[in-house]
C-alpha cells in the first residue's frame, strides 16, 4: 500500500471539501441573481473533461445534493419531519441517509422533467448524452428553489412565526423559479415568452404529477 498516494488522496479530499464552504454560498448567490448566466456556464463546462471543469463554481448536481443534505439536517434538528403511518415512509425517515436520498430523488424530478420537455420541444432524440447538459443546467435552478420553498414551509409550519411570511417566501420562490424557467425555455427554443411560459408550467405540472405518482403509493404501503 502506497502511503504517499493515500496522503495525496486525503489532501485532495480535504481541499475539495473545505472549498465547498466558499463555493456553495457563492454559487447559490450567483444562480439566484443571474440564473441564465450560470446555466449557460454549466452548458459550456460540459465540453471540458479536464480537472478545471466547474473550476469557478460547484457543479450543478453537487449544489443540489449539498442543498438537500442541509435541508435534511435542518429538518432533523428542528424535528420538522412529518409523521406517517406508512411503513415505507417510516423506513425512509428512520435514518438521515435515507431521508437525504429521498429528498434528492424528489427534487431531481424538476430538472429531469424540464430537460426532457426541452429535448422533446426541440425534437431531439432522447439519450443520456443529450439529456446531460440540460439536466445539469436545471439542477442550478432546482437548488435555490428547494431551499426557498423549504424555508417558506418551515416558517409556515411553526406557530411562533408568521404564516403570511411563510406564504410570501414560498410564493416568491415559486415566482423566481417560474420566471427563470420561462426565460430558459424561451432562449433554448428561440421562442417567445408565451411558448417559454407554457413549457415551464407544463414541465412543473408534469414533475408534480410524477412526484404524486411516486408518493401516493408509498404513503399507502
Amino acid at each position: 500500500m502506497d502511503f504517499m498516494k493515500i496522503l495525496r488522496s486525503f489532501e485532495d479530499f480535504l481541499f475539495e471539501a473545505t472549498s465547498w464552504l466558499a463555493f456553495y454560498p457563492l454559487t447559490l448567490w450567483r444562480v439566484i441573481t443571474r440564473p441564465l448566466t450560470w446555466m449557460a456556464y454549466s452548458d459550456a463546462e460540459q465540453s471540458d473533461e479536464g480537472e478545471g471543469r466547474y473550476d469557478r463554481a460547484l457543479s450543478p448536481p453537487l449544489l443540489l445534493l449539498i442543498t438537500v443534505v442541509l435541508l435534511n439536517l435542518i429538518g432533523t434538528a428542528t424535528h420538522s419531519t412529518p409523521e406517517s403511518p406508512s411503513e415505507v415512509v417510516k423506513a425512509i425517515n428512520s435514518t438521515p441517509e435515507n431521508q437525504a436520498l429521498a429528498r434528492a430523488l424528489i427534487f431531481s424530478l424538476l430538472p429531469l422533467v424540464a430537460a426532457i420537455v426541452m429535448l422533446k420541444a426541440r425534437r431531439q432524440a432522447l439519450s443520456r448524452e443529450a439529456l446531460r447538459a440540460p439536466f445539469y443546467a436545471q439542477c442550478y435552478l432546482a437548488a435555490p428553489c428547494a431551499l426557498i420553498l423549504n424555508a417558506g414551509i418551515f416558517i409556515f409550519a411553526h406557530d411562533e412565526l408568521s404564516n403570511d411570511l411563510g406564504i410570501a417566501v414560498m410564493v416568491g420562490g415559486a415566482a423566481w423559479f417560474l420566471v427563470a424557467q420561462t426565460r430558459w425555455f424561451s432562449a433554448k427554443l428561440t421562442a417567445g415568452v408565451a411558448t417559454g411560459a407554457a413549457c415551464a408550467v407544463g414541465s412543473i405540472l408534469m414533475a408534480v404529477a410524477c412526484l404524486l405518482a411516486i408518493l401516493i403509493p408509498i404513503a399507502l404501503l
